[in-house]
């Protein structure tokens, strides 16, 4: 009877230690992404409002054709991570290099499809006539480092999977200061301009992607691991990434309502729903390090066959999950009157601001709920599920959303139809979790 308390207690202490082990790394390259635009954006700005808002176009293009491959990512961390688990370190980074041949082949259909269109998708995102002759170089140049990109998305699942965050930091850090020495040496030290800026970002991906290689390729020789193409096994991949491709584009078109929705409501409704969507974002990354370590986590107890320990281990990263969510949310409350004047000075815009500010503050428990539980069930291999779940959530969450400007309602309101989305996500996923279908063991699901 004395001793269980104690055992719950290491328990609980050990699976922290490989939380913050997996997550802080895995943190710290999830927010240095995102640097890669804010650089290039600082620098082209300084050649004209023209150039920029080119880059602003080309950018929003590149950031949701890259969003929808994050599969790439998620099926690898669990597929390797099981392997893992099960103690065969071979069929682990098999595993992962098709996965990688999989990211090169969909990066040279996208480059085949984004060359000749490039004109054709700018005129599609409303570009002007001055800012679409940029946007589109830009888009050219920038598309041609598109395999590097998705090849790094699938790397780093296969780092993830053998439970090491620490590379893809190193390497997201290292991507980030080479993209900002090359930008300003290709715009302003070769005259490049725009072109400059893109060609720099593609030699800075071009870069992580050659690290993640040597790291990849160098494991494989160490155990015997082959480096051919596997037609199966690249097969097997493209099949386990297709759900995860049903959930992204499921939420990728939540966002998109939520945006074309605020859109109707008016300049301030718009200007203050993208502030608070950039924070959202922010405040997503802190979440979704927690979501990764559960991918890697809970992958490698179910290879090892334990799933009373994957169990554990899920209950203990939902309370990573509510207190994350807490505290995000209380950071947000509190700090309102340091980072809103940041981002406008514009009265009205603050006005409509705060109150909807508050609503995201208040389900920011719920969130954290959502991220880890997604993360759980993706490095389980639940893909089937996540992708119905997060259809259902569209199906609820639409209909909302658009009657949120016929019946008068206003940007607050519809960051509590965001709030009911992100409930009946927790509702579905708390579901499985309870239901314990996902407790799959063995080397593959």
């Amino acid at each position: 009877m004395t001793q269980a308390p104690a055992r719950s207690k290491s328990d609980r202490r050990r699976h922290d230690r490989e939380i913050l082990a997996l997550a802080v790394p895995a943190f710290g390259a999830l927010v240095a992404e995102p640097l890669f635009v804010m650089v290039d954006s600082a620098i082209v700005g300084h050649l004209g409002t023209p150039q920029l808002a080119g880059l602003g176009i080309a950018a929003a293009l590149l950031a949701t054709g890259v969003s929808v491959f994050v599969f790439l990512a998620y099926a690898t961390t669990a597929a390797v991570s099981r392997r893992v688990g099960a103690g065969d370190l071979p069929s682990a980074i098999r595993q992962g290099m098709d996965g990688i041949w999989l990211a090169l082949l969909l990066g040279l259909a996208v480059i085949a499809v984004t060359l000749p269109t490039a004109p054709w998708l700018v005129d599609l995102f409303g570009a002007s006539d001055t800012a679409a002759p940029y946007a589109t170089t830009y888009l050219r140049v920038s598309s041609l480092g598109i395999p590097a990109m998705l090849i790094v998305l699938a790397a780093t699942g296969v780092l993830r999977g053998l439970q090491d965050t620490r590379t893809p930091l190193y390497v997201a850090v290292a991507g980030f200061a080479a993209n900002a020495v090359l930008n300003v040496v290709l715009v302003y030290g070769a005259g490049l301009g725009i072109a400059g800026s893109a060609w720099g970002t593609v030699i800075a991906q071009a870069g992580m992607a050659a690290a993640y290689l040597v790291v990849v390729v160098r494991g494989a020789r160490r155990h015997g691991a082959s480096l051919r193409p596997d037609a199966a096994g690249i097969r097997a991949s493209a099949q386990a990434g297709v759900p995860l491709l049903v959930r992204t584009l499921s939420l990728r078109a939540v966002l998109m309502i939520a945006t074309g929705v605020a859109a109707r409501l008016g300049d301030a409704d718009v200007a203050a729903h993208q502030i608070i969507l950039s924070l959202w974002s922010l405040m997503a990354f802190a979440l979704d390090a927690i979501a990764i370590a559960g991918q890697a986590i809970i992958g490698r107890y179910l290879g090892a066959g334990d799933a009373e320990g994957a169990r554990r281990v899920c209950r203990r990263m939902v309370e990573w999950g509510i207190v994350s969510g807490l505290l995000l949310g209380a950071l947000i409350v509190l700090a309102r009157p340091l980072f809103v004047p940041l981002f406008t000075g514009d009265g009205t815009v603050q006005d409509t601001l705060l109150p909807a500010l508050l609503v995201v503050a208040l389900t920011q428990p719920i969130a954290g709920v959502v991220f880890v539980l997604d993360g759980v069930l993706m490095g389980a291999g639940d893909g089937p599920y996540l992708a119905g779940a997060m259809v259902v959530t569209l199906v609820v969450f639409a209909p909302v959303a658009l009657l949120v400007p016929v019946f008068g309602g206003g940007l607050t309101t519809l960051w509590w139809a965001m709030g009911l989305m992100m409930a009946v996500r927790m509702v579905t996923l708390w579901l499985r979790m309870r239901s314990g279908r996902w407790l799959v063991t063995g080397a593959t699901r």
